[in-house]
């Protein structure tokens, strides 16, 4: 008597050797969804099992075939490899349809603003899906303008959508760099007219070091204002001691380099100073009275108020005296007519201010004249009255 299932299974195992015998790589197959695992799924593509791997069955990232395929689904595929000893059969589902990045270059620019989803995480930065089966990467240093990123989980995850810059495009290697920075706008584009220099600040102190503090400007936009230009009254050797975190505190821009990203702050400068008022009391011209504070070269300083110092530039004038070499004969009344004019001259203006500039010494009082305020450097020039 013959077994039926012995039967059944020589004709089954006929089957499958005919099908492994007609199959050839790059065939397209119709099969039958027969079971699901996490890993792919397996595919009855006339009487022979096929594993359609979880990478091979959309360009779009599939997590598990579960989310996108059902048990008895009827599918098309394409076969991609076989195994003849083994008996395996490896097919592809997405391989089927055009490849997304054969169109990339003529959909996407460099500078384009796109929008994406974020797919994945690594430590140097975030994938992002633009299409199906289009990825591109924002490097951890293009994250942000403000914070040092250390983790792109900081700013981003998962499941995200952003919007993102194309920063540079390569079909043959099929990588997209994406920028989500520039994106949000560099907020130092324009820093420079909202900021000018002399303009005042406010902000929260938003950190503190061992050199200053820095200043939260506006968003993005971060200003230091050193230790030393924080009180004009004494000297600070640590921010601590007038500044904590988040205290609101206003100051007055005193340096601005866009380039290095830099923006220096100044706390002491908004507060009046006996010098800011002494400037406000005089005008150029004034005559005031002055001491004599010390002497160097063409230079001297005068204080001309308390705590108050300017500086007056003398050279004390010299007369020319005349030679005697080469004197024609019979000019001796001349001479002496023009050395009594000269010495007559010398008694007046030019002689005694040239006597008293050489006679100028520390400790003297004197009258000077105001020459120059210079309100923006705090400079005071003066002159002999």
């Amino acid at each position: 008597m013959v077994d039926r299932r012995v039967i059944a299974e020589e004709e089954e195992q006929a089957v499958r050797d005919r099908r492994y015998s007609e199959m050839k790589e790059g065939d397209t197959v119709s099969g039958t969804v027969r079971s699901l695992t996490d890993y792919g799924a397996f595919v009855d593509i006339g009487g022979v099992d096929a594993l359609l791997h979880v990478s091979d069955i959309s360009w779009a990232r599939v997590n598990k075939p579960a989310d996108v395929l059902a048990l008895g689904q009827p599918i098309e595929a394409k076969v991609l490899k076989i195994d003849p000893d083994g008996r395996r059969v490896s097919v592809g589902m997405k391989q089927l349809q055009p490849h997304p990045w054969d169109s990339v270059p003529d959909k996407y620019k460099i500078g384009e603003r796109v929008r994406g989803t974020v797919t994945r995480l690594a430590d140097f930065g975030a994938f992002v899906e633009l299409e199906p089966g289009v990825e591109g990467l924002i490097h951890v240093s293009e994250l942000s303008w403000v914070k040092k990123v250390k983790k792109p989980s900081d700013l981003v995850k998962s499941g995200d959508t952003v919007e993102v810059v194309i920063l540079g495009l390569n079909a043959g290697e099929r990588r997209l760099s994406l920028g989500l920075k520039q994106a949000l706008g560099d907020p130092w584009a324009d820093v420079a007219q909202k900021f000018p220099l002399g303009s005042v600040i406010e902000g929260p102190v938003v950190s503190i070091a061992k050199f200053g503090a820095f200043v939260q400007v506006a968003e993005g936009i971060e200003g230091m204002i050193h230790v030393s230009d924080m009180s004009a009254e004494k000297r600070i050797d640590h921010p601590q001691d007038v500044l904590k975190l988040g205290q609101l505190v206003k100051a007055q821009v005193l340096e601005l380099d866009t380039e290095k990203r830099r923006l220096r702050l100044g706390m002491k400068q908004l507060v009046p100073t006996s010098i800011d008022e002494y400037m406000v009391e005089h005008r150029e011209g004034d005559v005031v009275s002055g001491r004599v504070v010390a002497l160097s070269g063409g230079t001297t300083q005068v204080e001309v108020g308390e705590g108050i110092q300017a500086e007056c530039r003398v050279a004390a004038e010299k007369p020319k005296q005349e030679s005697n070499v080469n004197r024609p004969a019979g000019t001796e009344a001349d001479l002496a007519s023009l050395t009594s004019m000269l010495q007559a001259r010398w008694k007046g203006r030019t002689v005694a201010q040239s006597t008293e500039t050489q006679e100028m010494r520390a400790g003297q009082i004197r009258s000077f004249r105001i020459i120059k305020l210079d309100r923006a450097a705090k400079k005071i020039q003066v002159d002999l009255a």
